[in-house]
């Protein structure tokens, strides 16, 4: 009986470090976590940093750490930490990616945000705020009639949306660019049609007078094969 409760002590004391650090990660993440909802990321990046780095499986952590690395403007830090746990996102994989592609979106790397938003999309069909960044993405990085089926994905997923005013008139202005260039094709096309009839015309004119000039010739030219030379001698009767 007394070998069993020393054991269960000795078991004890072996467990509180392992105990002591989950306690101090939960912990860790509790503050981060109230600090980051009370928006002061500088007070909350610590904790959070703590919190990940304790429990390398706390995906929600992860995020608030990512989240605040962005309000910091630290965005490599902020890519690190998405692709780190994306991975392992589980249910929050659509809101990992899509905060990835973000990031890469503020960078200027569209190519990548287009990935991610993707990625998002795929975790998540009825991810409207992904279909509309990455039309805002293709739009920036020049794909504007690409971007017309994520416009028109996100105003059916989200038709009551503040944003759908300036989404349809965005959408109607890429629809008139293209229209406006379709009408400049046509009326190049017009312009180099008629160039290229004129052109024909000038030839079959030059053409027709230089036929005209070489039949005068040969007509010139068989008046005079007719006379004949007199080479006798004229005697005056």
């Amino acid at each position: 009986m007394i070998v069993n409760s020393v054991k269960a002590v000795i078991f004890s004391i072996l467990l509180l470090p392992v105990c002591g650090q989950a306690l101090w990660a939960q912990n860790s993440f509790a503050r981060g976590e109230e600090l980051f909802l009370q928006n002061k990321p500088q007070e909350a990046l610590l904790l959070l940093e703590s919190a990940t780095a304790d429990d390398p499986a706390h995906v929600q952590a992860f995020i608030y750490l990512g989240i605040v690395y962005q309000q910091l403007n630290r965005l490599d830090n902020a890519i690190d930490v998405y692709n780190r746990i994306l991975p392992r996102g589980g249910n929050e994989t659509a809101r990992i990616a899509f905060n990835l592609a973000n990031v890469y979106f503020a960078k200027g790397d569209t190519a990548m945000a287009r990935r991610f938003y993707t990625q998002a999309i795929e975790a998540n069909p009825s991810f409207a705020s992904a279909y509309l960044n990455r039309a805002n993405s293709l739009v920036k990085s020049g794909e504007l009639r690409e971007s017309l089926d994520d416009y028109e994905a996100f105003l059916l997923l989200e038709p009551s949306s503040p944003k759908r005013n300036e989404v349809t008139r965005l959408m109607a202005f890429i629809r008139e660019e293209f229209a406006s260039a379709e009408r400049r094709r046509l009326m190049e096309e017009e312009a180099a049609r008629i160039e290229q009839e004129r052109r024909r015309r000038l030839l079959e004119e030059v053409t027709d007078s230089l036929n005209a000039a070489a039949e005068e010739a040969r007509s010139l030219s068989a008046g005079t094969e007719d006379v004949q030379d007199y080479t006798g001698e004229f005697i005056l009767e």
